[in-house]
């Protein structure tokens, strides 16, 4: 469930489900309403032989990441064992530059983080920063008496600036070690720096190069925590001042969100009406809506409504062995262009970002990171907003139910749309983002509350049209689709016993074209998991049970192609197939939005691209 200890907490899903049949009193015992501390295995017993099984690799299904062809400098940078670590400061690092590689010019550089575990362990959410810059929000796998291990593997070139002074690691896994969690991590966090080959164009690097400074919207040093803000309830409003270079032609700020304890399965949290009705307490409650949204110096600069991430505990453990949930060991960060609001926070003065989240419970960890790009003549730089459009999102509830058994439909919509221009030595550059947004949630409970239906789809679009003096554009569009579809039903066996039933459609997909001048670079991804669980449970032991995950993941860009197929049953893997072959049904509908914004000869080369594309197949 990858929350604090404090929590320890929600038993997945069933947070809402309830373990025994749901009365309409409002002293139903608490501990059917929040997670147990389950215990998925007994401890072994002295006796018991435990070297003979192999250490199992735990892994998250993603593309490898494409490296060029050169031989990385390679620096173990942080080593530690994760014990009692909750509520106690964030592990720290001095980090410095490489300074014994070939070349400083580097194509790609790779984070590494592997980890040991060995016992009994919930699911812990942990961060890595620098200088104050998250560079990776993750969840812990949670272990088995013969040992565990995983690797993740992250793409950190966009931090280059960052990485090339010297600055602080710091690292925070709040972990619990005593007679019943016993398991301890054992941490290394290494940095691969890959020079570029010679003449190497790597596709993107003339696509919008890494910022030359980024900026840390996190909390400061020295914590008994995270470096994220903790957002508490829908009120909750968390900032950071920040001040920026006169000479900043372009600005991002990149988001990192997780969600916990209260708001874990936000997406299922039942409507406060139902809640009323039926005189439940300690429900989780606020409906099914959630969205993040990001404000600077008190006006709405964009939203994130995020992806409904699900960690190595959650909905129900036995699925995430070995094959972990989509995101859980990397989640992903969300980027909102702040390029036209540059003309009002390039004065020197200083501003503030500030997070808040609508309808939230306790407790959402979001903090971020501000990619600012220098003019390089040191020119200061001017600007102006055009306009800006954000309306509140339009939440529509439509409930009906008797009891505990009934039906809710959810759905939302918002739109975010700036244009400003940024005059630098580059010219007078106007650039024109949009945000736009859906939602749909449609749940069903049951079974006198005890089997509750989630069917959820939240499609999360975003464009980026930067104009150049020289009538060339840099865009980028993207448009992301987040479907879920969660089965879970709980019945009583009598003597202390339930039984849990799973079932759990995962999906991440996206379109995303970019083009600087007359270059474009398209890319598509499809990445889907179904999973199928049944736990029996006595007291808070589990004492059988089975999960099955099957994940087909596809990747199709204009550089390379990766797929993989894979199901596992109970930390075996049944059939894994991976391959570099492009989708037969790979055909890009993003981009045509980028023609107005191209002059004639651009829009030809991105129709002759498209037509191209279409020849490979």
């Amino acid at each position: 469930m990858a929350s604090s200890p404090l929590s320890l907490l929600l038993f997945s899903l069933f947070l809402l489900l309830l373990h025994q049949p749901l009365s309409t009193s409002s002293t139903l015992p608490k501990s059917t309403l929040f997670r147990p501390t389950l215990i998925s295995q007994p401890t072994p017993s002295i006796t018991t032989t435990i070297t003979d099984t192999p250490i199992t690799p735990y892994f998250e299904v993603t593309k490898p990441i494409k490296l060029p062809d050169t031989k990385p400098c390679s620096y173990l940078v942080l080593r530690h064992d994760f014990a009692y670590t909750y509520s106690k400061p964030p592990v720290l690092a001095n980090y410095t530059p490489p300074s014994d590689c070939p070349h400083q010019d580097f194509a790609k550089i790779v984070l590494e983080w592997t980890a040991t575990c060995k016992g009994r362990q919930f699911d812990r959410i942990f961060g890595v920063w620098l200088g104050g810059v998250e560079l990776l929000r993750s969840c812990t796998a949670e272990p088995r008496s013969t040992g565990i291990i995983w690797t993740v593997q992250k793409d950190i070139t966009r931090y280059h600036s960052l990485l090339m002074t010297n600055q602080t690691l710091a690292v925070y896994l709040g972990n619990l070690v005593d007679s019943t969690y016993t398991g301890v991590y054992h941490v290394d966090i290494s940095v691969h720096f890959y020079p570029a080959a010679v003449g190497l164009n790597n596709g993107e690097a003339n696509l919008g190069n890494s910022a030359d400074l980024i900026l840390p919207i996190s909390r400061n040093l020295p914590l008994n925590d995270g470096l994220w803000f903790e957002i508490e309830n829908s009120t909750d409003v968390e900032s950071k001042k920040f001040e920026i270079p006169r000479n900043a032609y372009r600005a991002v700020l990149e988001v990192y969100v997780s969600f916990h304890e209260n708001d874990e399965f936000w997406y299922t949290n039942l409507p406060n009406e139902y809640i009323s009705a039926n005189n439940l307490t300690g429900t989780a409650g606020n409906g099914a809506f959630r969205e993040v949204v990001v404000r600077l110096d008190g006006t709405l600069v964009g939203a994130v409504w995020p992806f409904t991430v699900i960690y190595t505990g959650g909905v129900n453990p036995l699925l995430w062995r070995p094959i972990t949930g989509i995101g859980s060991f990397n989640l992903p960060s969300y980027d909102i262009e702040i390029t036209p609001f540059l003309g009002s926070i390039v004065d020197a003065k200083i501003h503030e970002f500030a997070f808040s989240v609508t309808n939230a419970l306790n407790v959402w960890y979001i903090d971020a990171n501000l990619h600012v790009w220098l003019d390089k003549t040191g020119m200061k730089t001017e600007g102006q907003l055009l306009s800006h459009t954000s309306l509140e999102p339009i939440i529509s509830l439509v409930s009906n139910f008797t009891g505990l058994n009934g039906n809710f439909f959810t759905s939302s919509s918002r739109s975010v749309s700036s244009i400003g221009w940024v005059k630098s030595s580059h010219g007078n550059i106007t650039t024109n983002t949009t945000q736009t947004f859906n939602f749909s949630n449609f749940m069903v409970m049951g079974n006198h509350g005890n089997l509750q239906i989630v069917n959820q789809i939240i499609d999360f679009n975003s464009s980026v049209h930067a104009q150049m003096p020289t009538s060339s554009t840099h865009a980028i569009e993207s448009f992301k689709r987040f479907p879920l579809y969660l089965y879970s039903n709980s019945v009583d066996k009598g003597n202390n016993t339930s039984k849990f039933v799973t079932n759990l459609t995962l999906g991440f997909s996206e379109e995303r074209v970019a083009a600087s001048g007359f270059g474009f670079l398209f890319s598509s991804l499809k990445n889907l998991q179904n999973a199928q669980g049944i736990m029996l449970v006595k007291g808070n032991l589990v004492v059988s049970g089975i999960g099955s995950t099957q994940q087909a993941y596809q990747y199709d860009g204009s550089k390379f192609c990766y797929f993989r197929t894979v199901s596992s049953s109970n930390y075996t893997i049944l059939y894994d197939k991976v391959g570099n072959t492009c989708s037969k049904k790979f055909r890009p509908r993003v981009g045509f939005g980028l023609a107005k914004w191209l002059p004639f000869s651009g829009q030809r080369a991105l129709t002759s691209v498209f037509r191209d594309n279409k020849k490979l197949h």
